[in-house]
């Protein structure tokens, strides 16, 4: 009698294209979705849509009264104005607000869509990509409001704000790559999402949005600058105000670097997404 073989437990594989594939294979349901979320979020205001344009400005003057007005923050140029002070500062707010949305409603975006999970046959490694069209949304809407004002008070742009998308590119796939992770680890452990809120509010003060980089001592400097969110900031403003790109080499590096996060979040989420049905 010959012996019976145990077949060898099946090992989940994932392409490195897989998380562009699933987008784009369902990139009708992620718009559709999306613009549902999007017009939801302002049906029942009296404002409506407006308030996109109205919370950033109060936010902007806000922070601009505070830092400026109180603490005498300045940035390194020959403009200390207030105003300039505001432009300065709503652009490093404004990638900011995309990473904090994203990253806080992050745990709970399997947790709030659980008739996906149960009922209905969904894709749901698309739900970070939704959360990001959304979070994107709002900062189109801020990204007009800071050109409004730019132009208002230093002129036309450089041609080279064009490519802003293409620069941060990077961060934004490595955002959808760590939320693929969050989402799939709070169904597991409901604590991530106090964590997650914790760990956003150090990331506003830890990165240079209320204060030039150069104000932060060489020591502290270096470990600053290793944070995505610190370098997706002095990028925007570079391209903004001096019209300066990274070099192709260092923006290669930074998009196979946040290739590689999106698909190890995604490859967390395919691993993980078979026990949401039994823990939810």
């Amino acid at each position: 009698m010959q012996p019976s073989v145990v077949p060898a437990k099946k090992r989940l594989c994932v392409s490195p294209l897989a998380p562009f594939q699933s987008a784009w294979t369902n990139r009708a349901l992620i718009m559709r979705l999306a613009t549902r979320d999007i017009l939801a979020r302002y049906r029942a205001s009296v404002l409506g849509i407006a308030w996109s344009v109205i919370v950033p400005l109060v936010m902007l003057a806000v922070y601009t009264f505070v830092f400026s007005g109180i603490f005498r923050m300045r940035w390194a140029t020959s403009d200390n104005s207030k105003v300039h002070f505001a432009v300065v500062l709503f652009c490093g707010l404004l990638v900011f607000n995309f990473y904090s949305e994203c990253m806080t409603r992050a745990p709970s975006l399997i947790l709030s869509h659980k008739t996906y999970v149960k009922k209905v046959v969904f894709p749901l490694e698309v739900l970070p990509w939704i959360s990001a069209l959304k979070a994107l949304f709002n900062t189109l809407i801020g990204t007009a409001i800071l050109l409004i004002f730019y132009v208002c008070t230093n002129g036309l742009p450089s041609w080279e704000i064009l490519l802003a998308p293409l620069v941060l590119a990077p961060f934004v796939l490595s955002v959808i790559g760590v939320s693929l992770f969050l989402s799939s680890l709070g169904v597991y452990i409901r604590d991530i999402q106090q964590i997650i809120g914790v760990v956003v509010t150090v990331s506003m003060f830890m990165s240079p949005i209320f204060y030039p980089l150069e104000a932060v001592p060489p020591s502290y400097r270096e470990i600053i600058q290793l944070s995505p969110l610190a370098i997706a900031i002095q990028q925007a403003r570079a391209i903004l105000f001096t019209g300066t790109l990274p070099s192709f080499a260092s923006w290669a590096l930074a998009l196979l670097g946040s290739w590689f996060v999106l698909w190890l979040g995604f490859l967390w989420f395919s691993k993980t997404r078979k026990g949401f049905a039994d823990v939810i």
